[in-house]
């Protein structure tokens, strides 16, 4: 299933919802000690090689890690495919690999569709698999679709092979290697360099990308280390004032802390508990499906205030929070038991050479005692063996970019059970692949009884608002309410509203609205994009000046509809900061198409055709396929009583996005008005047949066959959606009020 890339659609976009995570707050930035109270000045980058002079063992183990290799300089020894006229075809996309005097070169087809010799300027990445960057003139660099598996031969490495195996992907598609869904500058750059600045110029449509290092380096995590360069060569350190020692970013949250062993229950707790969350938050700058919200990383802030992280979405994650898509790995790790319970990171992970502290089930030994649990009467598998590892019960993998295994760190129990009900996998049946969850439920159940709830109870009920079912608002509500379910859970408890919001409802947005998670608020913001503009300004006005900049910035989005000439001086003061905030979030990211769709939407909002209608050209010079922008400027067109360019957009991108079903069911709606029915029940027919997920598409066409007499087709197409979607209202009444005719 394709994906449209993580980017910052915030709170009126209808492409991708993005969310926040939680109020990290970094360390302080050290104080230059006793003999001034002056501020410190504004840390500067120094360089790895000038933090190697006092960190040589932290040195030598990055420098061996995958963090020192994330980019490099295409040379003789960074670059591990082979090019030595080494050839690919797949699915007529054709490669040539190439070595031209000290160049690395690759023959394919170009944006034209013309077969070109592209040089590689750029490595990314270093196993399993290396990719190799094309520079462009105006700035751009693209990842090629061609990757090296770099694993050994004997695990079936040492080869080339497409990342998009299954497609035909020809120039033109959104995923050609030329398109912007290939762009470094955009999609990569943030998290494989130090100090990244995009520097795009909207006017030039060029970058001008610049970094402090092209690799993950030490102040990628630490921030800028000028003052602490500074508080090292000071002969007298001011430690007692100073208690950072003038680092931007303290990673010292396991300094004098201890895991105690629980003997009744062979885990441990940790002692004291956690305090904050800066070195979750340093890695999930990267190791998360997240957004920026603002134009590079700000060390300075929390990672709340310049990013916001993707939830528990369909399609990403499984309705059970197990990963699907590519989401990395603080997403799940949000979701489970170790985060609940104080683990970070760097209690599995050595933060420098990126290798887990100890081997197989020893580093799950540090807090669970090997006599209870690595034993086969709690593995079910013999000692030793592949299935008696932890991580294949409770971190199963899925594999991304077709080859790299990754481990799901929502360390789960294992529920087949709940797989057959829920469409969801399980780790048994992962690796037992002859046999059924049915079986897998009954052997688990053998060994540890009936109960095995588990830490994440959420399922349910986003399965049941995912599915239309009748319980669904009752489900969420009690999940929202629940303070013991994770608050990623519950957050995406509070999206999910949006599609199934009763008056009821209201009740749970607003108790969102007033959660100590900054994530549930965000969420809670979200949801009130369903309610009446009245019902919005009550409630989310007073979020206004939220501590959290993303919350602010949704509070802008989901109030744009409020007429600034109806309120009071104070309050259009309130709702003017907010405004700005959700514009500066769109225009930090304006070099993609969804943000120049969003600022779209909010112009349209508040009443500005002129502005709506650039931005939703300006997304369409980015991205000429961008279906919500044909089918929203077309609507724009429709309210101000211009059907005519109504039609032609629809149709200008239906020739760009052949069968694309919102642009189809928008053009049948155009018909109905122009009183072709004929030609509108084929468009929403084609609609409902290439969303078949929608329940609105459904809904209208039995309208409109009813309108046009075919009564009873109407009543059988409701019929079938009322099966598909029991929760839905619309087809419910309509369904009821169709039959007593």
């Amino acid at each position: 299933m394709r994906q449209w890339p993580t980017l910052a659609l915030l709170g009126l976009a209808a492409v991708l919802g993005l969310l926040g995570l939680l109020a990290w707050h970094h360390g302080a930035p050290g104080s230059p000690g006793a003999s001034s109270l002056a501020a410190p000045p504004a840390p500067r980058f120094v360089g790895a090689e000038t933090c190697a002079g006092c960190h040589a063992a932290e040195t030598g183990a990055w420098r061996g890690s995958q963090h020192a290799q994330s980019m490099q300089h295409a040379t003789a020894t960074t670059v591990l495919g082979d090019f030595g006229d080494a050839r690919f075809e797949q699915r007529g996309t054709s490669a040539r690999f190439l070595r031209r005097g000290g160049d690395f070169v690759v023959r394919t087809a170009g944006a034209d569709g013309k077969v070109a010799d592209f040089k590689v300027s750029h490595t990314f990445g270093v196993f399993p698999l290396q990719q190799y960057l094309v520079a462009f003139p105006d700035g751009r660099l693209q990842a090629l679709p061609f990757a090296w598996d770099s694993r050994p031969a004997s695990e079936g490495g040492g080869r080339w092979f497409h990342l998009y195996p299954d497609e035909d992907i020809k120039p033109g598609d959104p995923l050609h290697w030329t398109r912007l869904n290939q762009n470094w500058n955009w999609m990569c750059a943030d998290c494989h360099s130090t100090d990244l600045q995009r520097n795009y110029d909207a006017a030039t449509d060029r970058y001008q990308t610049t970094f402090a290092e092209m690799n993950v380096a030490c102040e990628a995590c630490h921030g800028p280390g000028s003052n602490h360069v500074a508080w090292a060569r000071n002969p007298t350190p001011p430690t007692a004032t100073d208690p950072h020692h003038g680092l931007v970013v303290a990673l010292d949250e396991r300094k004098g802390a201890a895991w105690i062993p629980v003997p009744e229950t062979g885990n441990a707790r940790r002692s004291p508990s956690l305090a904050g969350h800066r070195t979750l938050a340093a890695c999930a700058q990267c190791h998360a499906r997240r957004a920026p919200l603002v134009a590079g990383m700000d060390h300075q802030r929390d990672l709340f205030d310049t990013h916001e992280l993707s939830l528990l979405e369909a399609g990403r994650y499984f309705d059970d929070g197990q990963q699907r898509e590519e989401v990395y790995n603080v997403g799940s790790f949000l979701q489970s038991r170790m985060h609940a319970a104080g683990v970070t990171c760097t209690d599995c992970h050595d933060p420098h050479s990126g290798k887990l502290r100890l081997a197989g089930n020893q580093v799950c030994s540090q807090c669970h005692a090997p006599a209870k649990y690595d034993q086969p009467r709690h593995t079910l598998h013999p000692a030793g063996t592949a299935g008696a590892a932890c991580a294949s019960c409770h971190m199963p993998t899925r594999a991304y970019m077709v080859i790299d295994q990754r481990h799901d760190h929502s360390f789960r129990i294992p529920r087949p059970d709940l797989g057959a009900a829920l469409g969801t996998p399980d780790a048994c049946t992962s690796c037992h692949r002859e046999r059924d969850q049915a079986w897998a439920a009954a052997v688990i159940e053998r060994a540890f009884g009936p109960n095995r709830k588990g830490f994440q109870t959420f399922a349910p009920a986003l399965h049941a608002a995912r599915t239309g079912a009748a319980d669904a608002p009752a489900r969420l509500a009690e999940l929202v309410a629940d303070p013991g379910v994770p608050a990623i859970a519950r957050a995406t408890a509070l999206r999910e509203m949006r599609n199934v919001l009763r008056p009821g409802l209201l009740a749970s947005i607003e108790r969102g609205l007033g959660d100590r998670d900054p994530l549930v608020r965000a969420a809670a913001v979200d949801a009130l994009q369903a309610a009446p503009v009245g019902e919005r300004l009550r409630l989310a006005l007073p979020l206004a000046e939220d501590p959290a900049y993303p919350v602010r910035v949704k509070v802008g989005a989901v109030l744009a509809p409020v007429d600034l000439a109806t309120q009071d001086a104070a309050t259009q003061a309130r709702l003017q900061q907010v405004f700005d905030a959700y514009v500066r979030a769109q225009e930090a990211n304006i070099d993609r198409p969804e943000s120049r769709y969003n600022l779209g939407l909010f112009h349209a909002e508040r009443g500005d055709i002129a502005r709506a209608t650039a931005d939703y050209r300006g997304a369409l010079a980015l991205q000429p396929d961008f279906a919500p922008a044909y089918a929203n400027l077309a609507e724009l067109y429709r309210q101000t009583g211009q059907d005519n360019l109504a039609d032609a957009t629809l149709s200008e991108g239906l020739a760009k996005v052949p069968g694309d079903p919102a642009l189809l069911h928008a053009q049948g709606l155009l018909r109905v008005r122009q009183k072709r029915l004929p030609e509108a029940l084929d468009l929403l027919a084609r609609a409902a047949r290439g969303d078949p997920a929608n329940p609105r598409y459904v809904y209208i066409l039995a309208v409109a066959l009813h309108d046009g007499g075919r009564r009873a087709e109407a009543l059988q197409a409701l019929q079938r959606a009322r099966a598909r979607f029991p929760g839905d209202t619309d087809i419910a009444n309509a369904f009821e009020a169709y039959r007593r005719e």
